[in-house]
């Protein structure tokens, strides 16, 4: 597969940017002060990070009659006229300004559809195997994508994600092997979650397509909730999905000290949990990560019983 991006042109996108867009600049240093913790859990951690900026994708209210009432901030006519871009294909790279990661990436398509991923697998590895030093990531329309209506992307600095290197040591041997792609479950780690190993970009996507075809599809809702991560290592692509049950928790609407502004996508999925409010990075605990995961993801259980049900079927 040839590459039709390299890390020189992203590099260069971000120098450009950050010297001239202030929004950008400022966030982007205020970055390298936010306050980080660990939270230990035996064979693995979960990273918190206090991060104030990210309280515009925290708060985003999603819901159909707010989304209608606001502008696009995906489309190219709306964003900033400072903001630049990197074509490619039907997608353009941007410099989120409000990052969680040293270098974040958002890459909305050039349509204003949905934020749907069937059909888009195929895309996301292409950006994985092109970005080969950063991670990326989809979000579904009600798991954390603060523009469920535009489809987009986003990419994050490879290795800053703790699951990135964890995953092989919970997943122990492949459950199976479909089209020269290696399925595994992850053991033990509070959310129930699907990696898929391959060197066929077209074999991922076939089971993936399996996949997706399969988990249910909530009422009202247009495709099953989940998250996605894939990078692209040792001349493999790995793709992490996470099946979703819940939006956010209940300690997102709770209020007085039971509140927790947390509001888990990708990232809190990939082991980082940001929490944009310091009264919320102070008490989260462990025991908040177990219950706050408990309730949003399909648990272990019923993960390991829908890809027994799922093998049946190939």
């Amino acid at each position: 597969m040839k590459r039709i991006i390299t890390s020189a042109q992203v590099q260069e996108l971000f120098e450009e940017q950050l010297t001239s867009w202030d929004v950008a600049k400022n966030n982007y240093e205020a970055l390298k002060q936010v306050r980080v913790k660990e939270l230990n859990f035996g064979k693995y951690k979960i990273k918190v990070q206090f991060n104030p900026a990210r309280i515009v994708s925290s708060a985003a209210k999603v819901d159909s009659k707010s989304i209608q009432e606001r502008k696009c901030f995906l489309c190219e006519q709306n964003r900033p006229p400072v903001q630049k871009g990197i074509s490619f294909g039907d997608y353009v790279i941007l410099v989120n300004p409000f990052p969680i990661f040293p270098k974040h990436l958002t890459i909305p398509a050039g349509e204003h559809t949905d934020q749907r991923i069937l059909g888009r697998l195929g895309d996301m590895l292409d950006l994985a195997y092109n970005l080969n030093d950063f991670t990326i990531f989809y979000n579904g329309p009600k798991c954390g994508a603060s523009a469920p209506d535009h489809v987009h992307f986003q990419a994050g600095s490879k290795s800053f994600l703790p699951i990135e290197s964890e995953w092989r040591t919970l997943a122990g041997n492949d459950l199976f092997e479909y089209q020269s792609t290696k399925l595994y479950l992850l053991k033990d780690y509070l959310r129930g979650t699907i990696v898929l190993e391959s060197a066929s970009k077209d074999g991922a996507i076939v089971l993936f397509e399996k996949i997706y075809a399969s988990l249910e599809v909530k009422p009202e809702e247009s495709e099953p909730m989940m998250n996605v991560l894939s990078w692209y290592e040792e001349d493999k692509w790995i793709t992490c999905i996470f099946p979703r049950t819940l939006h956010r928790p209940s300690c997102y609407f709770a209020e007085g000290e039971d509140n927790l502004l947390i509001s888990p996508a990708s990232v809190d999925m990939g082991g980082v949990f940001i929490t944009p409010q310091e009264k919320d990075f102070n008490k989260i605990s462990g025991e908040n990560v177990s219950a706050i995961l408990e309730e949003v993801c399909m648990s272990e259980i019923k993960l390991s019983e829908f890809v027994g049900q799922l093998k049946r079927t190939l």
